[in-house]
């Protein structure tokens, strides 16, 4: 069965393939070209499913699946939440995102502080749309360690470690991950779709 995911980041994507490896995953993108979604919901769940219904309504012969998500620091009001991908600006880098969230840090002397990723993860079928969630708690700290994953994973070290994801190995990362717990829950709703 294909399934298409309604993103273009290559980090999601591929985290979706390991996850999802009896299933053939496709960006929409290889389908049709890119189209704008404007994220404008107040939730991870909703901005979800904002993306999938976006991306299904083009390809309504496929089962759609999106990902929102995003870490959340509530020593700073729980910024960057819903707006991870975009704190830095509209068309900021994840080393422009990771950055303003160290130096907002840095700003208020905080060395290290709890933080939690979530994932929401919105499945748009011709039975409807179904959601997932998934956490992952841990603090951040006001420094870039180590260079695998992508985003904050550099700054952020999960529960029960003392490496942040960015110095982790990939297998340690696929057991902790927010949204490898989602994408969990998501299959067995795949699979009696």
């Amino acid at each position: 069965m294909k399934i298409v995911v309604a993103s273009g980041n290559k980090g999601k994507i591929k985290e979706i393939q390991s996850i999802l490896k009896d299933y053939e995953i496709i960006p929409y993108t290889e389908l049709i070209a890119p189209i704008e979604i404007e994220e404008n919901g107040s939730s991870f769940k909703e901005n979800a499913i904002i993306k999938a219904k976006a991306v299904y309504e083009k390809l309504p012969q496929y089962l759609v699946i999106a990902d929102d998500s995003g870490i959340s620091v509530p020593a700073l009001n729980n910024e960057p939440g819903i707006f991870s991908a975009r704190y830095a600006g509209i068309n900021a880098s994840d080393k422009d995102n990771l950055n303003k969230l160290i130096n907002e840090l840095k700003k208020r002397n905080i060395k290290k502080t709890p933080a939690f990723y979530t994932a929401a993860i919105a499945i748009a079928s011709p039975y409807g749309v179904f959601t997932t969630h998934g956490f992952m708690r841990g603090e951040v700290i006001d420094e870039a360690r180590g260079d695998k994953g992508f985003g904050y994973d550099p700054m952020f070290i999960p529960k029960g470690f003392d490496k942040t994801l960015g110095e982790l190995d990939e297998e340690v990362k696929q057991k902790i991950s927010h949204r490898v717990k989602a994408l969990e829950l998501a299959k067995k709703i795949i699979k009696v779709l």
